[in-house]
C-alpha cells in the first residue's frame, strides 16, 4: 500500500536515493501541497549546543539538547517543533503531529508560561517544489510512511532510520538491515 505524502508523514531515504544530504535519513513533512513540500531531517544532529545557538530554548530542550541538521535549504533559517499543551491554531506550536507541532520561535520571552515541554531546533530545511517530491517517490527514493510523535524529537537520533523501518509491515521492515556499505555484505 502507498501512502501519499502529507503533513505529518514521513520521508524515509531509501538505498537508492543516491543523495549524500539525504542518506539514511527520515524528514517529517511539515507541509506538502500541489505547490512543493517542506519538511525537516529529524535523525541529523549537529555538534552546535542548542544553549550555544538559541539559549532561550534550551531549558525546553529535547535530548539531545543541540541544534539538528534540517536540511540542505537556507541553514541560516531556524525552524523549531515542539510537544505540549500549546498545540493549536492560536498556541504557540501550530499542529503537525498529534501534540508536537511547529514551534514560534518569536515567542522566546514567554517560555516559562508556555505549555510547551520539548523543544527541538532546526537550521535549515528540505524543500522541492512542485511534483519534485512526487517524482522521486516514483522514482524509488523516498518510502513515505505514518510518523509517531516520539520519531519528531527522538532521544536517539542515530538509530530513527532504522527504527522506524523496522515498525513497517511486510517487506519494507527488510530495509532496516541494510548494510551501511552493501560492497562489504
Amino acid at each position: 500500500m502507498t501512502v501519499a505524502p502529507g503533513r505529518g508523514r514521513l520521508l524515509v531515504a531509501t538505498p537508492l536515493l543516491g543523495d549524500p544530504n539525504f542518506e539514511r535519513t527520515v524528514v517529517l513533512l511539515l507541509e506538502a501541497t500541489e505547490e512543493g513540500a517542506v519538511g525537516v531531517v529529524l535523525n541529523r544532529p549537529s555538534e552546535t549546543g542548542l544553549v550555544d545557538a538559541l539559549p532561550g530554548w534550551a531549558t525546553r530542550a529535547a535530548d539531545p539538547a543541540v541544534v539538528f541538521v534540517g536540511g540542505p535549504v537556507d541553514q541560516t533559517a531556524a525552524i523549531g517543533l515542539a510537544r505540549g499543551d500549546g498545540t493549536d491554531d492560536d498556541g504557540p506550536v501550530t499542529p503537525v503531529l498529534a501534540d508536537v507541532g511547529i514551534l514560534d520561535l518569536g515567542r522566546e520571552g514567554e517560555i516559562e508560561t508556555l505549555a510547551v515541554d520539548a523543544v527541538r531546533i532546526f537550521a535549515g530545511y528540505a524543500g522541492w517544489g512542485p511534483g519534485q517530491l512526487e517524482g522521486e517517490i516514483d522514482q524509488g527514493a523516498w518510502f513515505v510512511v505514518d510518523a509517531t510523535p516520539d520519531d519528531a524529537l527522538s532521544s536517539d537520533p542515530e538509530e530513527l532510520w532504522r527504527s522506524v523501518l523496522r515498525r513497517q509491515q511486510g517487506d519494507l521492515a527488510m530495509f532496516a538491515a541494510f548494510p551501511d556499505d552493501p560492497s562489504m555484505n
